[in-house]
Formats: structure tokens, C-alpha cells, sequence
């Protein structure tokens, strides 16, 4: 392993045609038909279709989440250190991501070692190509501005497909006849898309003069002196958490509190459907007002939707749909603004230290949000379980009661906390050009 860089790339002679930007964010649709379908279905698919005890289902959830960070670690810190091309793992990743996301659903009911093993085989395959594809996003947007375009655009193709995972994975699963044959049909749809992006995007060098890429302890060293980066990976956590815990509520809370069994998916597609028309909103915001602006106002939202919500005495099948529009609308707010900002931080601490760490910082991004995300996934486990739930049946009072404060309270406190973390996020609309200019 080479410690002195190569030769420093000349810098990007103009910034990136509209039509690149467009073609590499659409990779997030091959990636979301995957993410989403894990998000939206695979707890429930534990529970109901695997018929895997609540405990037990939220257990294998939470280590599949945890070992994904640790993989998406893994992947940041191999890209850092070995400067291994983005495009080339994104690329030769695809088919065996595809192949791996239909076996996670291939699962006979029952087999839990065989649900673990396969969801880890994914997740680790999921790691090495989509934490290089993040990390890309410093490449192909060098500007604060081409930033929160990439990351609207990357939610809106994210919101499409998790429209379509939404809408299509219940009812593909039903006419096949099985969850592992729906899930490879979306894994037609992903592998060719991520390697048609992987093969025309180009991956721009970074511009001179290139700073050597620290050792691995050093460069978390360098991290955790970050400042923006670490307030941002707690407000991220914090809000990812709230935004699984209610996301994953959606299905128990229509089959087993409104007795809506269909409603479920059609909110969790209707969700998906409003992200496509709050991303513009808050892309604008976010160019206009700078990104840590426009999550402040989103995590406002999410504040004021759950206590206006709590005053309704029945809202229905209706309202809670309603309820779960404005809800999404503020998530998208959140991710929008994270994802903007993170290469905005990279390059805040390069400015002002001289160290650039960047694939690693996206690694160790992503293992902080998916530890966030695993303790959502076995607090859903976990509580259901105490709370004497049995998947299929009529729930007692405490389990109904358990499914409610899991979708409105508990998001609701996290949501405060992340705004805390958000408020202490040292960048600011112009922070970058200023330190350029200096």
C-alpha cells in the first residue's frame, strides 16, 4: 500500500453538465428500490411472512442494521486508504447487490439464522457500493449549490422509487406467490440503472492541490475534531430515528389500530408520492437559505404536525394519512439538508486544517445513521413484544397503545433533540465561498 499520493490531479476545468448531475442522482432510484424495501417491509416481513417472533424479528433487524454501519465503515476507510475508483465499485458491485437483495427475500418461514445470514450478505454488498457512490457526490458537485441540486435530485429519484417499492412489492409478492420473486423483479429494474450510471458519469479528479490522505486512526482523529461533522452525524442519527420509527409504524398502526389492513401500503405510497413535491420545495430552500436553514424549518414542521395531530379526537384513515404527508415532507427536509452538508463539512475541515478526509467521513457517517436505525428497529421488536403483541391477531390495549407511541410521541422527543444538534451545525450559507476566499 502506496503512503505518498500520485501526482495531484489538475482541477475540474468547469462544473458538471446538468444532464451528468441528473444521470448519477439516478442512481439513487436502483439504491432505494433496495433501501426502501428494507425500510418499509422487511421488519414486517419477519413478523407476518417469515412468522418469526417480534423479539426475535427486531433482534436480527437491529444486527443486520449495526453490521451495516460497520460495513459502510469498512467500505469508506478501504476507499480512503487503498483510493480505490468510486465508479469501478459501484459498477462491479451491482449484479451481485441485485442477487443478494432477492435472497434476502428468499427466506423460508421460519429459518432466522437464514434471515440473518442473508440480509448481512446484502448489507455488506449494499455498503461497498453505495457509501462509494455517496462519497462520489464530492466529485461530480464541487459547490454548496450543485450540492443541494445532487441531493434533491438524488431524494426525488429515492421518493419515486419508494413510491414504487410501496405500491408494487405487496402486490408483486401476492401474484408470484412469493416475497423472494417480487424482490427480483425490482432487482431487474436496479442492477441495470446503477451500472449504465456507473459506466457513463465520469468520476472527476479532486482539485489541486490534492491533500494526502491520512491513515485510517488518524483521519478519525481529524473527524472527531470536526465540529460540523459531528453535530451533523448527531442531528442525522437523531432524525433518521424518528423518521424509522414512525415509517415502520405504518403498517401495524393501519392493520391493527384503524382495522385498515389495505391503507397501510397505500399511506406508505402516498408518502412517497409527497416527497416528490416537498424535495423541490426544500431544494429551493436549501439553495436560497443555505441547507442548515431549511432543516431547522423542517424539524419545526415535524414538531407542530404531531401536536396539531394529538388534538384531533378520531382522525380516521383520513387524517392519519394526512398526518403522515406533513410528517414526510419534514423527513425529506432532514435527509435533503444532511446529505448537502456532509461534503460541505469535508471540505469546512480541509479548509481549516489542511487534512481532507472524505470517503472515510461518509463510512463513518453511515455507521452512526444505521446504529441510529437498528436501535429503532429493535425498540419496535423489543416494545411490541413487551407489550404482549401477536402478529395476525386482535392486540390487547397495551400493544395498540404501544403502536401509537411509537409512531407519534417517541419521534416527536428525538425530533426536539436533533433541532438542539442542528442549532450547533457551525455552517452557514456562505461559509465555504468565505473560507475560499480567505
Amino acid at each position: 500500500m502506496r503512503d505518498v499520493p500520485p501526482e495531484a490531479p489538475a482541477p475540474l476545468a468547469q462544473p458538471p453538465a446538468r444532464a451528468t448531475l441528473v444521470l448519477f442522482s439516478a442512481g439513487d432510484f436502483a439504491f432505494n428500490l433496495y433501501w426502501q424495501a428494507i425500510s418499509l417491509y422487511l421488519l414486517f416481513f419477519y413478523m407476518d411472512a417469515l412468522a418469526l417472533p417480534p423479539a426475535t424479528a427486531g433482534l436480527i433487524f437491529m444486527i443486520g442494521a449495526i453490521w451495516d454501519g460497520a460495513a459502510d465503515f469498512l467500505a469508506g476507510a478501504a476507499a480512503e486508504r487503498m483510493r480505490l475508483s468510486y465508479r469501478r465499485m459501484v459498477g462491479w458491485g451491482a449484479l451481485p447487490l441485485g442477487l443478494a437483495f432477492a435472497a434476502m427475500f428468499a427466506v423460508p418461514a421460519g429459518a432466522a439464522l437464514w434471515a440473518l445470514a442473508t440480509q448481512i450478505l446484502f448489507r455488506t454488498l449494499y455498503a461497498f457500493t453505495n457509501i462509494p457512490y455517496a462519497a462520489w457526490t464530492t466529485r461530480v458537485a464541487q459547490t454548496s449549490r450543485d450540492r443541494s441540486l445532487v441531493a434533491g435530485l438524488r431524494m426525488g429519484f429515492g421518493s419515486a422509487a419508494a413510491a414504487l417499492v410501496a405500491l408494487a412489492l405487496p402486490g408483486l409478492a401476492e401474484t408470484t406467490g412469493s416475497y423472494g420473486a417480487a424482490s427480483a423483479l425490482l432487482a431487474v429494474l436496479g442492477v441495470p440503472l446503477l451500472a449504465i450510471m456507473a459506466w457513463r458519469v465520469p468520476e472527476p479528479s479532486l482539485p489541486a492541490p490534492r491533500i494526502e490522505a491520512p491513515a485510517i486512526f488518524a483521519g478519525l482523529v481529524t473527524l472527531a475534531r470536526n465540529r460540523a461533522f459531528i453535530a451533523l452525524n448527531v442531528a442525522a442519527a437523531l432524525g433518521g430515528a424518528a423518521t424509522a420509527l414512525t415509517t415502520q409504524s405504518v403498517l401495524y398502526y393501519f392493520r391493527y389500530v384503524l382495522l385498515d389492513t389495505p391503507g397501510g401500503p397505500r399511506a406508505l405510497a402516498g408518502m412517497a408520492l409527497g416527497s416528490l413535491v416537498a424535495v423541490p420545495v426544500w431544494t429551493a430552500l436549501a439553495r436560497a437559505q443555505g441547507a442548515r436553514a431549511a432543516w431547522i424549518g423542517a424539524g419545526a414542521l415535524a414538531l407542530a404536525v404531531p401536536a396539531v395531530f394529538a388534538l384531533v379526537r378520531d382522525p380516521g384513515s383520513a387524517g392519519t394519512v394526512a398526518f403522515l404527508l406533513a410528517m414526510q415532507a419534514a423527513f425529506v427536509g432532514f435527509a435533503l439538508a444532511a446529505w448537502t452538508l456532509l461534503p460541505d463539512a469535508v471540505d469546512w475541515d480541509e479548509a481549516r486544517t489542511g487534512k481532507r478526509v472524505e470517503a472515510l467521513a461518509f463510512g463513518t457517517f453511515a455507521l452512526v445513521q444505521k446504529i441510529a436505525l437498528a436501535g429503532a428497529g429493535f425498540a419496535i421488536g423489543a416494545i411490541y413484544q413487551a407489550s404482549g403483541f401477536v402478529a395476525g391477531a386482535v392486540q390487547g390495549a397495551n400493544s395498540l397503545r404501544a403502536i401509537r407511541w411509537l409512531m407519534l410521541a417517541c419521534p416527536a422527543v428525538l425530533i426536539a433533540a436533533m433541532l438542539v444538534a442542528v442549532i450547533a451545525i457551525p455552517l452557514r450559507r456562505d461559509t465555504l465561498l468565505r473560507l475560499r476566499r480567505a
